[in-house]
């Protein structure tokens, strides 16, 4: 029987330097409701990046 691995949640910190934007950037984008899609493990927030790189690619599009 086949095991993937998990996959590898990024960090606020990840999703900042992909992007290249200051990590207070994205606190501000997710109040806004404008940013990556994000989720909370706890109290710290975690990004699928998939999601980061589609809504990526959605906003360069644009």
């Amino acid at each position: 029987m086949a095991t993937t691995s998990p996959l590898k949640l990024w960090t606020v910190d990840d999703v900042a330097d992909y992007l290249g934007v200051p990590v207070q950037t994205l606190y501000t984008w997710r109040k806004r409701r404008i940013g990556p899609p994000a989720g909370r493990v706890g109290r710290h927030l975690r990004y699928d990046p998939d999601a980061v790189r589609a809504w990526f690619e959605q906003q360069a599009a644009a």
